[in-house]
């Protein structure tokens, strides 16, 4: 059986960012494996009827989807609404739609309070990064899907079996 992928809605064209933009990842595996069948697309935000666009988002005080996963920490945006239980429920639907459709990778956009792996905004809306998951990439991990951020699609490509 082939590897299933869970992908970024922005990262496959579609224009859900909170800017009401898309981040199309181009790279010759993302058409083979759409051909073949692989990717499962998601927008967390959007699965959890978070608008487009939107206010900017970050994880207030410098901490990580994990501290939010642990009720420890909130997702604020700019405008100072607090959308932690929107992020909370984008990062279940995640799991449960990767489970469901049998993924065991998930590709997803880096800096976003939600999709971010490698890295996300320190919550100071300053554009200062800091090394952390978003809440979905936290949650995603924490149910065993290995994720890779879209500048890793490399060591995705190794990993995913033909």
């Amino acid at each position: 059986m082939q590897d299933r992928i869970l992908v970024s809605a922005c990262l496959m064209g579609h224009a859900v960012r909170y800017d009401g933009r898309a981040k199309p990842l181009v790279h010759p595996a993302i058409e083979r494996w759409r051909t073949e069948g692989r990717l499962v697309t998601i927008c967390p935000e959007m699965s959890a009827g978070m608008p487009v666009p939107r206010p900017p988002a970050e994880i207030a005080g410098a901490a990580t989807g994990e501290a939010v996963l642990a009720g420890k920490a909130r997702v604020v945006e700019l405008t100072g609404g607090d959308v932690t239980d929107a992020f909370l429920q984008a990062a279940e639907n995640a799991v449960r739609l990767a489970r469901e459709t049998g993924c065991r990778y998930a590709l997803l956009i880096d800096g976003s309070p939600s999709c971010g792996s490698d890295f996300i905004y320190d919550g100071s809306f300053s554009s200062r990064r800091q090394a952390g998951n978003g809440v979905t990439a936290a949650a995603l991990k924490a149910a065993g899907i290995a994720v890779f951020s879209d500048r890793e699609i490399d060591r995705l490509v190794e990993l995913v079996s033909e």
